[in-house]
């Protein structure tokens, strides 16, 4: 009997509960402190305890920045003075070296505040001058905390004034993200300095490059959006979208990765990112109805706000070409409108063949539903491997992802075309088209 394949269309009400930084357990921050302890960049008080529900001073915040970016030997012997006359001693060559750096800024000429109360945007701007990124460029100071978030360094969203804990916890966060230039981690410039062991860091958990769930999702669900579309002019004027689709971010910005099936016949489509902020599609860069994939172009502006930069996410350079049978997958999508959703499986078969697709698919167990095309699928890695795409009508566990390698052979480099022109062109219908 013939096998056929159902092709997700996607569906996604953005659901996903975001609990705030200020409500993480104890217990999270106590095992933060911990890590950083045996990594040297933190100190308990002097009774052995963190003080972790204590206010996060400006000054405390500006030490501990200076030790995450192994930089104490180098605030000790600068010289150069920042004018800002209420640093305590036991701060003042941290606070003003960061400002030496341009990592942090005083509330005036004279004064740093630096027994206020760390605010969580100051700090992740901080933090992401550290890294390497440039206000204005990358991120404003308005949204340096929600900008953090999206891009995966930190795991939780933030607002507001910082606790101890909750500065530590984002300091954890921080160990395993890369310097902008991608040339290493903050762990691992650590390691290179000499400022803590490769074997403490390795003790941690912090050097294994393989991801659990929880991992993976704290990194990629905000690389992954809803793209919902209107094929009709009476939608588009109504607002009412026919079809709601998947994909993801390449690029930051704004080069994303869906299902061709999930734009066919689109007159208009919109992103609508983990936060709820809508950008409109603004030209298709590549498509392939018989592989089904498509890259679009998504603007930064939505509805409210331009969006400095969006996070992308990483394809395997080898697309799928070392997948084998028995390894562990990760899926991302928005089955069945009710937000993002993380499942896990693993690899049945790297390359089956199955029509119509042109390509061997990427069967697997990785629960997907309808409401997942143009979704995410991942190696163990954190790499985007494919692109969750459809399933055997009658199996059991038996997804269809299409490979990567698709787009990481496609030319990119065209100024490409609208979806109304897209729409126009007339095109060979697959031999069991989608169900779009």
């Amino acid at each position: 009997m013939k096998r056929t394949v159902i092709s997700f269309l996607c569906i996604c009400a953005l659901m996903l509960g975001c609990v705030p930084l200020a409500g993480a357990l104890e217990g999270e921050s106590l095992r933060a402190a911990d890590t950083l302890a045996t990594l040297g960049l933190v100190q308990g008080t002097s009774d052995g305890d963190y003080d972790l529900d204590a206010p996060a001073t400006r000054a405390q915040a500006a030490v501990l920045l200076v030790r995450l970016a192994g930089a104490q030997a180098d605030a000790a012997a600068d010289p150069w003075f920042a004018g800002f006359r209420d640093v305590p001693a036991w701060a003042a060559d941290a606070v003003d070296y960061a400002a030496h750096q341009g990592w942090v800024t005083g509330v005036s000429e004279t004064s740093f505040n630096a027994a206020g109360n760390i605010d969580a945007g100051d700090w992740f701007a901080s933090l992401l001058r550290m890294l390497g990124y440039e206000e204005g460029r990358d991120f404003t100071l308005a949204d340096a905390a929600s900008f953090a978030w999206r891009a995966g360094l930190t795991t939780r969203p933030c607002d507001g004034p910082m606790s101890r804990g909750q500065l530590f916890l984002s300091m954890q966060d921080a160990l395993n993200f890369p310097y902008r230039d991608g040339s290493e981690t903050v762990v691992e410039r650590l390691i290179r300095l000499g400022l803590t062991s490769r074997s403490a860091a390795n003790a941690l958990g912090l050097l294994d490059t393989t991801l659990s769930a929880r991992q993976l999702a704290d990194r990629s669900l905000s690389s992954v959006f809803k793209l919902v579309t209107y094929t009709t002019q009476e939608s588009v004027d109504n607002n009412d979208p026919d079809f709601d689709g998947s994909g993801f971010f390449i690029s930051a910005d704004g080069l994303a990765v869906t299902n061709y099936h999930v734009i066919h016949g689109a007159m208009e489509a919109v992103a609508v990112t983990q936060d709820g902020q809508r950008f409109p599609v603004e030209r298709v860069l590549y498509y392939d109805a018989g592989v089904d994939v498509a890259v679009v172009k998504i603007s930064t502006l939505s509805e409210s706000h331009v969006r400095s930069a969006f996070p992308p996410l990483t394809m395997a350079p080898s697309g799928s070409a070392d997948v084998r049978s028995g390894d562990i997958v990760y899926a991302i999508g928005s089955p069945l409108g009710q937000g993002l959703s993380v499942s896990s499986g693993v690899v049945s078969d790297p390359a089956r063949g199955i029509s119509p697709y042109t390509l061997p698919c990427i069967l697997n167990t990785a629960d997907t539903s309808q409401g997942s095309s143009g979704g995410a699928l991942f190696n163990e890695y954190g790499q985007v491997i494919g692109i969750t795409s459809g399933a055997y009508r009658d199996g059991n566990g038996m997804y269809l992802a299409v490979p990567i390698e698709a787009v990481l052979t496609a030319d990119l480099t065209g100024e490409g075309q609208t979806l109304r022109e897209v729409r126009s062109i007339m095109y060979v219908e697959p031999e069991e088209p989608p169900l779009a």
